[in-house]
């Protein structure tokens, strides 16, 4: 049984660098391009017209920005996975990507095979940070909107081992299928225990997890 493409709704306001996008996207097995969009309001209008599985989401959009874009849709649609792709790595434009709950950040000029993986990696519902981001997340700590999260996390519930093997895993972009495998349980213990993580860190989602972590020294550097 052939697997559902992923439907991707593509929102790039460069026509040339939309249509480069398109074209190599729409060349690899189980990706679909269903809608496009080269502003923000447009963006917002098509998520509800469509069943989109993830928005690749471009920052600096006319009109309503990325930013802007990017929390409306989540307040429409909080499931629906996120991808910021943008020539952007300032630390302020990443602490407020978390706070409008983007399940990954690309720069672009990425290798095409990465971003393909970034994509396949948001949709299944891991998230994926930029390497860059990455270590602005861990240099900005008192510019992070999370920060207060990470404050408030309360010491009388500590992670276990394997919650913290899971949220190293969670941080490097597992699908909770790749994080059964790796560490020999099931996809359901897998949830469970991620389940669990959120609770404990009390985020709403493996990003802002990955975030507080990140900022608490709880999984290595």
């Amino acid at each position: 049984m052939t697997a559902k493409p992923i439907k991707i709704l593509l929102v790039e306001d460069d026509e040339l660098f939309r249509l480069g996008l398109r074209v190599r996207l729409q060349q690899e097995t189980g990706l679909e391009i269903i809608a496009e969009a080269e502003d923000g309001e447009t963006a917002i209008e098509l998520v509800n017209q469509h069943p989109v599985d993830v928005v690749l989401l471009d920052v600096g959009l006319p009109g309503v920005g990325g930013i802007e874009a990017c929390q409306q849709i989540k307040q429409r649609s909080p499931q629906l996975p996120i991808l910021v792709l943008t020539s952007h790595s300032q630390q302020s434009l990443i602490a407020k990507l978390i706070a409008a709950g983007a399940q990954g950040y690309c720069l672009k000029g990425i290798a095409a095979e990465k971003l393909i993986l970034a994509l396949r990696s948001v949709a299944s519902g891991a998230s994926w940070w930029d390497e860059t981001a990455t270590r602005e997340i861990r240099a900005s700590i008192e510019a992070n909107p999370v920060q207060q999260l990470a404050e408030n996390t309360k010491s009388t519930h500590p992670l276990t081992q394997r919650e913290l093997e899971i949220l190293s895993l969670l941080a490097k972009g597992n699908t909770n299928q790749e994080i059964a495998t790796t560490l020999y349980i099931s996809p359901g213990t897998v949830r469970v225990h991620v389940h669990t993580i959120l609770h404990k860190l009390e985020v709403s989602d493996r990003h802002q997890a990955v975030a507080v972590a990140v900022q608490k020294r709880l999984i290595p550097s």
